[in-house]
């Protein structure tokens, strides 16, 4: 198996590929250039990582020689699942998923309700829309939660 718990080696890898999707992703529903663009950068991400080491002891890297997607947990909920997009429809996600599913019992998550690519992907490994919602943080999207 390719994955495996991060180590603060890899925090860096992670960042980016935080960084990278949410700009490709997010960008266009937001539409916030001042936190796309500005706010969210590479180095303040990792320096947050170093500060929080609750952070790092809930993620797990996708990595078969490089890091190519990560999965964060917060108990049995899914925070973040990304692949970077250069290995996007590789079945990266997948594993990462069924991983979560299977070793860290991971049943429950929110996603933006715009993203439909990603709903339908949690859909297929077995999550189901609850209809609970929630607004994002500071904005006006919903975010809806989908449990196994």
């Amino acid at each position: 198996m390719n994955i495996r718990k991060a180590i603060i080696d890899d925090l860096s890898r992670v960042a980016e590929i935080y960084v990278f999707n949410n700009r490709i992703n997010f960008f266009p529903i937001f539409k916030d250039e001042v936190f796309s663009f500005g706010e969210l950068q590479v180095v303040p991400l990792i320096d947050n990582y170093f500060k929080r080491e609750d952070i790092i002891e809930n993620i797990y890297v996708y990595d078969n020689g490089i890091i190519k997607g990560f999965i964060q947990m917060n108990g049995a909920e899914i925070c973040k699942l990304y692949v970077d997009t250069s290995f996007q429809s590789e079945g990266i996600g997948n594993e990462l998923i069924e991983f979560a599913v299977r070793e860290l019992y991971a049943d429950n998550l929110w996603a933006l309700e715009k993203n439909v690519r990603a709903i339908s992907f949690y859909q297929r490994h077995g999550f189901h829309l609850t209809g609970q919602k929630k607004f994002e943080e500071d904005t006006i999207e919903y975010l809806v939660k989908l449990e196994r």
